[in-house]
């Protein structure tokens, strides 16, 4: 069993709770997911099985989008509502478009400090744990990027509102809800959090665990288990005819010629890989161009 399974987290459950309920589900061990969510947020979690756990890392590098809820005037040690209240703030004066033009302002490249309460390593040991035990570790300002955000609905009577945003990877949304209260003058928490989208996966077609135990039940699961090159959908596809199928599966190199590429197009698109199929048209393989030839950079046997 090869593929992506893509999995609406519920609230309550951790990423890992996920992977381990589908793991007896699936009758499997082979699987991973994604990217964290954590257990409060709800939202798009692929998880990958068998073959297709290679291509984690690269579906966490891809876009996300996020749809958050702003509550303003308190202060989380956690940045969300799941941690200790530190600080309220009773007298908040804003209006809709200070709201507008200060969300509008995170626009483009941004600096955070990662939350103390997040799963980065220093040390050796994790943030959280750190937290735990009451100790504040200083942490470097890392550089995300929001591609988009905007403000999506108003309730200032209870002092919320909800943002949209699309980000690069590593962006700590709990962190940007916080300083854009800060960038208002009172102090702000993310009061719910869903992930609408990961890479090619969206909210629309994500199952819940329920859903896919009665779909295995009822042995349909290559309804919902997607290929493992939809991740790779904008590179170039190559099937190659059956005289070269030996040297695909030994991990060899192939000359550019043998592809029946353009060389010089490929270079031109800025995407030096391919996907490779084999002779019975199941996909194997994704090569990269280095000078003439073209490499084996993952596997898929």
């Amino acid at each position: 069993m090869n593929g992506i399974i893509n999995i609406y987290k519920e609230e309550g459950f951790t990423s890992f709770d996920v992977v381990a309920k589908l793991r007896g589900i699936l009758k499997t061990r082979k699987i991973g997911h994604t990217g964290t969510l954590d257990p409060s947020a709800t939202g798009v979690l692929p998880v990958t099985v068998g073959n297709a756990t290679k291509v984690c890392e690269l579906i966490t590098d891809k876009v996300k989008e996020y749809k958050a809820t702003v509550l303003l005037g308190v202060q989380t040690d956690t940045l969300d509502m799941d941690g200790q209240i530190l600080r309220e703030d009773k007298d908040i004066e804003v209006n809709e478009e200070e709201i507008k033009t200060v969300v509008s302002s995170f626009l483009g490249e941004i600096k955070q400090i990662p939350p103390m309460y997040s799963a980065i390593k220093i040390n050796g040991k994790k943030l959280y744990e750190y937290a735990r035990e009451g100790k504040e570790v200083e942490r470097k300002e890392r550089v995300v990027t929001i591609f988009d955000i905007k403000v999506t609905d108003f309730n200032l009577s209870k002092n919320r509102f909800d943002i949209v945003v699309s980000c690069s990877k590593g962006t700590y949304i709990r962190s940007l809800c916080a300083d854009i209260g800060e960038k208002l003058g009172t102090v702000a928490v993310m009061e719910k959090l869903l992930r609408t989208r990961s890479g090619e996966f969206y909210l629309d077609n994500a199952h819940k665990i329920s859903e896919v135990e009665e779909i295995v039940k009822e042995g349909r699961i290559d309804e919902i288990l997607l290929p493992v090159d939809i991740v790779f959908s904008k590179y170039e596809s190559v099937y190659l005819d059956g005289s070269l199928d030996k040297i695909l599966y030994n991990g060899g190199w192939f000359d550019y010629k043998d592809f029946g590429l353009d060389k010089d197009e490929i270079y031109g698109d800025k995407n030096s890989h391919v996907r490779v199929y084999d002779s019975k048209g199941e996909f194997k393989a994704i090569y990269k161009l280095v000078g003439n030839n073209f490499k084996p950079e993952k596997m898929f046997l």
